[in-house]
Order: C-alpha cells, then structure tokens, then sequence
C-alpha cells in the first residue's frame, strides 16, 4: 500500500468514521474502582496525595456505591485501614474486621455491586510486611499462606464476589482455592496479582492504606522491575494453582507484560492503574501542565491496546462520566 492510493487520513475525518474503526475500545463495563475503608462514623477523609480519592468509613459506602453504580461502574476492590495492628495482622481475617463489615453493608445495600476484595496482611501487621516475620525480619513464606487462606475464606464469608491476593507469596493461589474450596465457595473466583512489581509507583496507596514498611522494603517477595520473563512464569504458575483471572501492577510501566502475559495465556487480564500515576496524573493537571482529560483517556486506551481486559483505576469515576458525553 502506498500513497496517494493509500490514505489513513480518509478515516479520521471525523469522530464518527474514528469510531467506527477504532481497533481498541474503552467501556465502563472495563473499570473497576478501588475503595478505602476504615472504622469510625461520618468518615469522608481525603488522601493528601489522592485528590478525589477518599478513606470511608462504613456508613458512607451507601452513597458512594450509589454513586458508582448510576456512573454504570460495575465493580470495587475493597481496602482496609484497621482500627489497630498487630505482628499477626488478625485484623485482615477477623470476623468483625472492617473489610468483612463493609461487606456485609455492601451486599445489604447495594446487592448489584461487584466486590473484590484485596487480600493481604500489609495494611494491618504492624511492621507493615506482607506476611508474618521470622526473628530475622524475613517474611516467613509457608506460614502466611495460611492468614491469607483465612483471610480470603472471611471475605467470602461476608459477601465477596472475588478475592484478590496481592501478597505475592510462593504457593498462595494453590493455598486460597483450597481453603475456598474446602468452606464451600468452590464459585468465587481469584483474580490474582500474577506479575506485582516493587518500585516506585505505590507511595499515595500506603499514604490511603496506611501500609508503609516500618522497616526495609518488599523486595524479597515482590518481583524486580528488570524482569519480564519471571512474570510470564510467575503467571503460569498462579493459573496452574487454579487463578480465573491475572494481573499486572503496575500498569504504565509494564504495559509490554500486559501485551505478552495476554498473549501467552490468553486469560482474562487486568491491569491496575496505580496511585502514584493517579498522582502523577493528578499534579501535573493541577500545575495546569497537561490536559488531564485527555492524558488519562490516553493512558487507559493503551491499556485496552495492550490487551487488558479490566482495569482497577482511581480515575474511574471521571472517565466514566467522560465516556457517557
């Protein structure tokens, strides 16, 4: 094909005939809005560096599904911000912790909601590890398999749709669909982060989650950002432990696995737009830098194009308001 019988032009004349041949599309179906929960009454406090995102506690989660659910947002990932922490991180599978009573207010008061729900012991042990700690300050791999078995049969207890872990522990796929299996939610669905990268995108979510590392950081269980490879393996590895769904976080900058793991698999993928390029985003658009209408737009299409087929974003709620004009 060559010019002038060939002219891409001809269908970008206008928005009409550009929809019409868009090769990647963006729907709200496609989004799912992450959610911060703590304890207290009348709580509707702002992330210092989220602008627009939110701590709730569990009598303002009515009203912001109502919100999500008129915006046509199907779905939430729930996190939670224990009323204290401690070395085992009991808060994340008590009966009463806060994420198991956001669910059960959810499912009450907004049945058609989708929830997920983060599972993990770094917003409530008080080191703010991962997992459990040996004498060395070593997350101690087989033992916290076993918290976030229980953890994630709790939230399946208390009303979730689908658990999410995001720990990435050694084994923990295998470990949480027997435990769902075994307590008879052989139906809820892991959507697991296959390929979580250490690095530097994560700071805003553990200013929201309060989830900061008291001490080192989470390199030893979260992978190196040099390595594609690895997360292809680590991605077989979560599917062959019974995984429906797989994940790569963070997602601007590792967009080249979104398009690989897709491919290799062929698994349902999402891809999770973090806080810190929510704040990026967020900053520059504030300084009157960058348009953030069309620089978010832009970021979520080259998810779609990279072949994700959800993704978890903080922007969820304009770009949904967005793509209904």
């Amino acid at each position: 094909m060559q010019f002038p019988t060939y002219r891409p032009r001809r269908l970008r004349a206008n928005e009409t005939i550009r929809a019409m041949v868009r090769e990647s599309s963006l729907d709200v179906k496609d989004l799912i809005y992450p959610l911060f929960v703590r304890y207290g009454t009348n709580v509707r406090q702002e992330v210092p560096s989220m602008p627009g995102v939110y701590n709730l506690s569990v009598d303002q989660l009515e009203a912001e599904a109502g919100e999500l659910l008129g915006l046509g947002i199907p779905a939430v990932i729930l996190f939670g911000i224990p009323e204290t922490k401690d070395e085992a991180g009991s808060g994340a599978y008590a009966a009463e912790g806060i994420v198991q009573q956001a669910l059960r207010e959810l499912k009450a008061k907004a049945p058609e909601l989708y929830l997920i729900t983060d599972v993990c012991m770094c917003e409530y042990t008080s080191h703010g590890h991962c997992g459990i700690l040996d004498d060395r300050g070593c997350v101690m791999n087989d033992v916290t398999l076993e918290m976030l078995a229980q953890t994630a049969v709790s939230h399946a207890e208390a009303g979730a749709d689908m658990v999410a872990p995001s720990d990435m522990m050694d084994g923990r796929v295998a470990a949480i669909r027997s435990a769902l299996d075994t307590e008879g939610f052989e139906m809820t669905p892991i959507m697991a982060y296959s390929a979580k990268f250490a690095g530097g995108f994560y700071g805003p979510f553990r200013d929201a989650a309060e989830s900061a590392p008291a001490f080192g950081d989470r390199r030893s269980y979260q992978m190196d950002v040099g390595n594609g490879d690895e997360a292809l393996r680590e991605t077989a590895l979560d599917i062959g432990e019974g995984a429906d769904l797989v994940m790569v976080k963070p997602a601007m900058a590792f967009l080249d696995l979104v398009w690989r793991i897709k491919n290799e698999f062929g698994y349902p993928t999402a891809a999770y737009n973090v806080s810190g390029e929510y704040s990026m985003v967020k900053a520059a658009a504030a300084n009157g830098w960058i348009d953030e209408r069309s620089v978010v737009m832009d970021t979520l299409y080259s998810m779609k194009r990279a072949g994700a087929d959800l993704i978890l974003t903080y922007h969820a709620k304009d770009v949904a308001r967005w793509l209904a004009e």
